[in-house]
């Protein structure tokens, strides 16, 4: 086997293969998260489902089945404290209404992590197991969530819900990537289920002003509309979706948000440049993962003016192996947590087979517990994305 992957990595090197192809790094990242992923899957295996019908807010303008988030930077004025919140950028208020999310959180952990451990063993208890999850948020009446997000990121005395939202399921994409790994072990008629509502919560994601608005977003925003519009559009299968995110990561996303040297501007202009620019990063490299494919390889598109992924890549690298060479200004908030083990590095590594970038992924922290690391972090079992 360890002569394959050398004819391989060869035939890359030699511009032989297309990279899409090479599978090289494969197991090598099942050597780096075997040990891990086998020990969060015998933990999901013991946990029973938590949905949005678990735990509801007085704040929500929703019903039971509905999730509900507050924003982020918002906070009680001081000056009018029963009055509308105002807007602290890059802070968090602690006592906002968090309990669907770290629910949705924990939900794509579970099936992240038996999703791992189905590809590594093939053992069907694993899936039988996730199955019993996403039932209980995608199929059973008593239990699941509507799919759309109308009342995410609600500010209170202001907006009972924003398209900005629409973030908060980025933490499906995993789930989602979970049932196409697993969808052999399932019976028709719950894949089916299952597959119905990610398609509902498309035409959701495409047809509702909340999610124009966060298609047209012109930072992080708008790179994770696609992002988990591509991963929702591949398990449904559906074609004109996958293209529409294709086209928009090359004549939009790409060319309109990345510099000439490969930073991200409007990152580095927020109260979190570091952060976010990592994570702007992370979306486009999983958006080269989920839609590049044989006839199509996003990891080589470049714009007319020389805008590449690899050069993202290539300049955020050197500040994630050795984060006090950052030139900018620090984050706010969460500055000594970053970085983690970021997807873009090692589907970067992958797509170009770079070595060093692998070495760097490996040694950093594949299990971060900070919230907030956690929440920016959609991608925290990249063996499914190998698929």
């Amino acid at each position: 086997m360890k002569y394959f992957f050398a004819i391989i990595s060869l035939m890359v090197f030699a511009g032989g293969l297309n990279p899409v192809d090479a599978k090289s790094y494969e197991p090598k990242v099942a050597g780096v998260l075997r040990k891990q992923i086998l020990e969060e899957a015998a933990w999901a295996l013991m946990q029973q489902p938590v949905t949005v019908t678990a735990q509801t807010s007085p704040r929500s303008a929703g019903g039971k089945h509905d999730f509900f988030s507050e924003g982020d930077y918002w906070w009680p004025d001081p000056q009018n404290p029963s009055g509308p919140y105002i807007q602290k950028d890059g802070m968090t208020n602690p006592d906002n209404f968090v309990a669907h999310r770290q629910a949705m959180i924990r939900f794509s952990r579970i099936i992240g992590a038996l999703a791992s451990a189905y590809k590594l063993t093939g053992d069907k208890k694993y899936a039988l197991h996730a199955l019993v999850h996403l039932k209980a948020w995608f199929i059973n009446p008593e239990t699941l969530m509507n799919p759309n997000l109308a009342f995410a990121q609600a500010i209170q005395g202001r907006f009972t819900g924003r398209g900005i939202g629409i973030i908060d399921t980025i933490q499906l994409m995993e789930v989602a990537q979970g049932v196409l790994v697993m969808q052999a072990a399932f019976n028709t008629s719950d894949l089916n289920g299952i597959k119905k509502w990610f398609a509902d919560y498309l035409t959701w994601l495409t047809t509702h002003p909340y999610g124009k608005d966060e298609m047209n977003a012109k930072n992080n925003h708008g790179t994770c509309w696609v992002m988990q519009v591509a991963a929702f559009a591949k398990l449904t299968a559906n074609k004109a979706l996958l293209d529409f995110c294709r086209e928009r990561y090359k004549t939009v996303l790409l060319p309109d948000q990345m510099a000439a040297d490969g930073s991200f501007p409007l990152e580095l202009a927020r109260t979190k440049p570091y952060g976010y620019s990592i994570f702007n990063l992370d979306a486009m490299a999983t958006i080269c993962q989920i839609l590049s494919d044989k006839q199509e390889n996003l990891w080589n598109y470049t714009t007319t003016d020389g805008k590449t992924i690899k050069k993202g890549i290539e300049f955020l690298y050197p500040y994630i192996a050795d984060k006090s060479k950052w030139p900018f200004k620090h984050d706010v908030m969460y500055w000594e947590n970053w970085p983690v083990a970021q997807p873009s590095l090692v589907f970067g590594a992958n797509a170009f087979h770079n070595g060093q970038w692998f070495k760097t992924w490996a040694r950093l922290d594949h299990d971060p517990q900070v919230e907030e690391v956690i929440r920016n972090l959609p991608v925290r079992h990249p063996l499914i994305w190998f698929y």
